[in-house]
Formats: structure tokens, C-alpha cells, sequence
């Protein structure tokens, strides 16, 4: 080697040093930075899945007042249809009972007739009348009992109606202020939910950021775990390259569903190792 040449390598060599140290400190920084943007997507996330059940939650709260009214409409309509079936009952009766005395007057009117008829046609005739009101205010009078007894049971049903209606009336009085209480507090979360969501997203990169949005909006979640090299969205299985590159830190969409995948290690299992693996009070392996 000459002189020249050596000086060349004397030269070149800690800049060849300094370059390779340079690109480990950037390899240093960029998985520091993705591991920083993984962070705060994992936080945006669990935020936004927060507001979603909080949001659902005061639209599901109002359906609970409109059960309880809905309830006590119909027992509300059951005691007024059997309030009115037993206003039916007594005006039944009380038609009955006029129709009933009028065919017995009927009946004393031709059993008087009956002592100065003159012939035996006449007779027959004025006996066929009587026997007609009367079997008539029979079986009005049959009416009139039926009627009672169903006002018997129609007064029961009644009483079992209005307590009914009473007593749906006091839950859905509860029910209103319940719904009220967890409607308030459910706004106060999503109210905290909204700023913690707001601190959150100038931290992301604009450009994850809109990936996240976007598949928050079509998929409900933006981000996946992958453990078991399987994404945890949708359970298909990770290539072995893009394995290697999670766990080296980056972040990496899932070529399944598109979702952003990250590697956690600390909800990676660790490996259990079978009880024969290695000899008793030794601790090593046992060899084959």
C-alpha cells in the first residue's frame, strides 16, 4: 500500500465510523418517534372507543322513559277498557231490569184478562201470552245474573288494573330520574373524553392521524395489537417479515382488514417451559 492509498483509508475510515453511528442514532430516534405515536394512538383509541359507548349510551338511556310510558299507557288503556266494559255492564242491567218488569206487568195484565175471557180460543190465546212474558223475564232475569257475575269479575280486573297503573306510574317516575342522573354523568365523561381527545390528536402525525379517522369511521376501530402473529381486528395471520418488523417497533398496516398493527410486548405471553425440559434441582436441559 502506498503512501497515498494509506492516507486515503486513515482518512475515510472514521467517516465511514461516523455514518454508520449516525444511522443507528436515526434508527434510535425513528423507532422512539413510532414508538411515541403508537402510544398516543393506543390512548386516542381507547378515548374514542370511550366516546362511542358513551355517545350510544345517551341515545339508548331515552328508550328506557319511553318503555316505562309505553308500559303504562297500555295498563292505562287496560283499566279505562275495563272501567268502560263494566259501564257497559250496569247499563246492560239496568235495560234489563226494565225489560224484565215490563213483561212481568205483562204477564199480571193477561192473568187478569185471563178471569173474563168467554171463550176457550180466547183462553188459550190470553195463556199463551202470559206464559211467553214470563218465560221472557226468565231469561232476561238469566241475563241480569250473567251480568253480575261478569261485573264480579270485571271489578277484580279493575282493581288489579288501577294497581297496576299505580304502580308503573311510581317506577317510571324512578325510571325518569335515574335516566336523568346517568344522562348528566354521561355527558360529564364525554365532555372529559372530548379534551382528553383533543390534547391527543395534535400529538399524532397528520398523516396517521387521517388513516385513523378513516378507519374509525368504516371499521369502528383504527388500530390493532398484534400478538400471536395475528391481527387482533380481524384474526388473520401476519407475514414473518412484517412480524419481525412489529416487533422491531414500527408501525405497519394490516394487509387483511388495513388496520394500523403495533407489537406490545408486555401482552406478549411468555413461553411456559414443559416440566421434563429440564432435570430436577439442576436446571439444565436434559440431553437426548
Amino acid at each position: 500500500m502506498d503512501l497515498e492509498t494509506a492516507l486515503n483509508c486513515s482518512i475515510c475510515a472514521p467517516k465511514r465510523k461516523d455514518r454508520f453511528y449516525q444511522r443507528q442514532v436515526n434508527a434510535v430516534d425513528f423507532i422512539a418517534r413510532m414508538q411515541e405515536q403508537i402510544e398516543n394512538l393506543v390512548k386516542l383509541q381507547a378515548v374514542e372507543l370511550e366516546r362511542s359507548r358513551l355517545t350510544q349510551l345517551a341515545r339508548a338511556l331515552p328508550t328506557e322513559v319511553s318503555q316505562g310510558e309505553a308500559d303504562l299507557a297500555a295498563a292505562q288503556g287496560h283499566a279505562a277498557e275495563t272501567s268502560a266494559a263494566l259501564t257497559r255492564e250496569e247499563l246492560l242491567r239496568r235495560r234489563l231490569e226494565r225489560e224484565i218488569a215490563e213483561y212481568r206487568q205483562k204477564a199480571a195484565r193477561f192473568k187478569v184478562q185471563l178471569d173474563s175471557v168467554k171463550t176457550p180460543a180466547q183462553a188459550e190465546a190470553v195463556e199463551h201470552e202470559i206464559h211467553f212474558s214470563e218465560d221472557e223475564a226468565n231469561r232476561l232475569e238469566n241475563e241480569e245474573f250473567s251480568s253480575l257475575e261478569r261485573t264480579e269479575a270485571l271489578e277484580s280486573t279493575l282493581a288489579a288494573a288501577r294497581a297496576e297503573v299505580e304502580r308503573l306510574a311510581g317506577a317510571l317516575e324512578k325510571i325518569r330520574d335515574r335516566v336523568s342522573e346517568r344522562l348528566q354523568q354521561a355527558a360529564r365523561e364525554l365532555a372529559e373524553r372530548n379534551k382528553e381527545r383533543e390534547a391527543l390528536r395534535p400529538l399524532i402525525e397528520p398523516e396517521l392521524l387521517t388513516r385513523f379517522d378513516r378507519l374509525v369511521s368504516s371499521r369502528g376501530t383504527g388500530l390493532a395489537n398484534a400478538a400471536n402473529q395475528q391481527c387482533s381486528g380481524c384474526r388473520m395471520g401476519v407475514r414473518p417479515q412484517t412480524w419481525n418488523q412489529l416487533r422491531e417497533g414500527e408501525l405497519l398496516t394490516c394487509d387483511s382488514c388495513g388496520r394500523l398493527l403495533y407489537w406490545d410486548s408486555a401482552m406478549t405471553p411468555v413461553a411456559k417451559v414443559a416440566p421434563d425440559a429440564k432435570k430436577a434441582g439442576t436446571g439444565r436441559a436434559i440431553r437426548k
